[in-house]
């Protein structure tokens, strides 16, 4: 069967066969290929090729229009890697994404993410770094559950507003945060957090506060989604994050789409309990957002649309 390619993208995956070949043999051993047909990849990256104190995994995906048009997808995983250093590492990604658009930046990235594990060991502060840094918290004896596999759709960049997140003004207020009840199931917990959120940099502030609390800092995923209208465009400015729990981000933003909630963000922490639970975790996340959407008053205009569509027509609006 040939391969359905459009003609533009012939550069790009050229560009993408001299990379990943120059990218292993400048690496060796740590440049790993997944899957070869599907472009997808992994690195191991440490402090120290001779004694690596802290390692990181950074698996990646490379789509069609990379790299013209679009950035790798990709999801660092590594056990100690957390809260406000995490979203500091993804921003300096994203920045130097921004800056080599169009470029191959793969090893630009892999040696930032090593100047960070570098600085990160020579600081002040002890890492108790687990025994497998680089296997997402969740990874367990149970290969038949999807709970276990790495969501490479988490982190994708979104470079039409990544200016917005980059912009070096700050002259915006951080929202109050709201948290719901939370949920427990065999040992898992789910609780909801809420904010009203009028930009992505709002959206930014809101997650770097809720990560300076060490319970929320520690959830072994937490997964948030957004709605933000756009007046002047009469458009959503949407994004999600699974934080590692495949497909729940999407599964949030779906909800709050269905809601017709606009200009909020929604975050639901899980900490896991030891038992996977299979597709209820994504019942149970749904619940709490649902939950706290609805106790803040989110879902008073779809209620009540919901409520008019089902007498005779009123034409009333």
């Amino acid at each position: 069967m040939a391969d359905i390619l459009n003609p533009e993208n012939e550069g790009d995956l050229q560009s993408q066969i001299e990379e990943v070949e120059a990218l292993s043999s400048i690496y060796g051993d740590e440049w790993c290929v997944i899957d070869e047909a599907s472009r997808i990849f992994c690195i191991k990256i440490s402090n120290d090729l001779d004694e690596p104190k802290l390692t990181a995994c950074l698996q990646i995906i490379l789509p069609p229009d990379y790299p013209s048009a679009a950035p790798p997808i990709y999801q660092i995983n590594a056990a100690w890697l957390r809260g406000p250093e995490r979203a500091k590492l993804a921003n300096s990604l994203e920045d130097l994404y921004v800056e080599h658009v169009g470029e191959s930046i793969l090893y630009l990235w892999v040696e930032r993410i090593r100047e960070f594990l570098v600085e990160k060991s020579q600081s002040s502060e002890t890492v108790n770094q687990p025994e497998k840094v680089n296997m997402t918290s969740e990874e367990v004896d149970d290969d038949d559950d999807d709970e276990d596999i790495p969501d490479f759709r988490t982190l994708k960049l979104n470079t039409e507003n990544a200016h917005l997140f980059m912009d070096p003004t700050n002259g915006e207020e951080l929202p109050p945060i709201k948290h719901g009840n939370p949920i427990t199931d065999r040992r898992s917990t789910f609780q909801p957090h809420l904010a009203p959120v009028v930009t992505p940099r709002q959206v930014k502030m809101v997650l770097e506060k809720l990560y300076e609390n060490k319970k929320i800092a520690s959830a072994t995923h937490n997964i948030y989604a957004y709605r933000i209208y756009c007046e002047d465009k009469h458009s959503f400015l949407q994004d999600c994050e699974d934080d590692g729990e495949t497909a729940a981000g999407g599964r949030l933003l779906h909800l709050l789409q269905i809601l017709d909630v606009r200009n909020v963000m929604v975050v639901v922490s899980r900490w896991y309990g030891g038992i996977l639970l299979g597709p209820d975790r994504f019942k149970h996340i749904n619940n709490c957002a649902r939950n706290i959407l609805v106790e803040e008053g989110y879902t008073a205009s779809s209620d009540a649309a919901a409520k008019n569509k089902r007498p005779k027509s009123k034409k009333t609006k």
